[in-house]
Parts: C-alpha cells; sequence; structure tokens
C-alpha cells in the first residue's frame, strides 16, 4: 500500500527554520549587546581609573613643586650662608694684615717724613704725606721695598711746598702689602707646655 502524506511538510519545515532564525537572530543580539556592555564597562573602568592615577599625579606634582621651592629657598639661604662664612674667613686671615702694617711703618720710616694719610684698599696701600726732603722719600720707597710685609713701592706725584716758612715736600705713594714666605709656609705655634 502506497502512503501519501498530505500535510504541508514544506510550510512546516519552512516555520521550523523561521523559528529557529529568529531565536538564532535573538541569541545574537543578546551576546552581541552582553559583549559591547562588558567593553563598555572595561573602558569605563580603565577611563576612572586612568582619570584617579591623572588626579594622584597632579596632587604629587604639587607637593614636589612645594618642595622644589623649598629646596631653592634651602640653596639660596646655603649661598647666603656661605658668602658670609667666606667674608668671616677673609677677614680672619687679614685681621692681623693692619697690625703688620702699622709695626713697618713704624720700623721703616726714617726721619724727616710725615703721614698725613695711610689709605688700605684690599693689599693696595696709599701713602700720603711731607718731607723734609726727596732723599728721605728715596729712602722710605728703598725701605719699602726692603720690607718683609710691604713691596712694589711706586711714586705717584711729588711737589714742592711750604710750611711754617720751610720748603718741604708733599708726596703720595703706592704699594702692596703682602706676607712674608716663611709666615705663610710656617705652622702656628704651640703653646707653652704643650705635648707633641
Amino acid at each position: 500500500m502506497i502512503r501519501i502524506n498530505l500535510l504541508p511538510h514544506r510550510a512546516e519545515k519552512r516555520r521550523a527554520r523561521q523559528i529557529q532564525f529568529i531565536a538564532l537572530s535573538v541569541i545574537s543580539v543578546v551576546l552581541a549587546a552582553l559583549l559591547v556592555g562588558s567593553v563598555q564597562v572595561a573602558i569605563s573602568s580603565q577611563i576612572s581609573y586612568q582619570e584617579r592615577r591623572n588626579t594622584y599625579l597632579k596632587q604629587e606634582t604639587v607637593v614636589l613643586d612645594k618642595q622644589i621651592e623649598e629646596i631653592k629657598k634651602l640653596r639660596e639661604q646655603t649661598q647666603a650662608l656661605l658668602a658670609r662664612k667666606n667674608v668671616v674667613e677673609g677677614l680672619q686671615s687679614t685681621r692681623s694684615d693692619v697690625v703688620h702694617l702699622l709695626d713697618q711703618m713704624l720700623r721703616i720710616l726714617p726721619d724727616g717724613v710725615y703721614l698725613k694719610t695711610l689709605k688700605q684698599t684690599g693689599n693696595k696701600i696709599n701713602l700720603a704725606g711731607y718731607a723734609q726732603s726727596n732723599a728721605r722719600i728715596s729712602t722710605l720707597m728703598r725701605a719699602i721695598e726692603d720690607s718683609p710685609w710691604l713691596d712694589t713701592p711706586a711714586l705717584v706725584e711729588i711737589h714742592a711746598s711750604s710750611a711754617g716758612g720751610a720748603r718741604i715736600s708733599e708726596f703720595t705713594l703706592n704699594f702692596n702689602l703682602t706676607k712674608p714666605q716663611d709666615a705663610v709656609s710656617t705652622p702656628p705655634a704651640k703653646p707653652v707646655g704643650a705635648k707633641s
């Protein structure tokens, strides 16, 4: 016996394929929505993390800028203190120079020479005075040349003048104040009774 199927099987297969297509489409849309949502969440979390890092870096930059300003101020104060220290050390090293200058002037000043002014600028000395004759000025210049603390005398000017009816020579003289080599290289003397 021959069986003939008169049911619309093609329509049912088509309906089944449409249902399957719709189901797959819905599943694809849901999966795509989940994928897009997870990517969006991941990107937003990365953005918020980076924004937090940027905020933290800005705060740390402000702190570091304040510290840099403090360091600059400390360096300026250090430079000022070093400059003061150098000035004090310079004064300490040259405080005995005036004593040596006056001592040498007392030792080398010949009779008949009178000082009017004595100016010191660093190691340069400017001397102005009166002398009874030009020979006494020459004697003073030779004495300056022979002194261990003084050197390089240079006569700036000399001219004749009168004082109290007597004829005198008024002069200006420049020379240098130096330290003798034995004073520079000699160590300071030990106090009496000190152990070696």
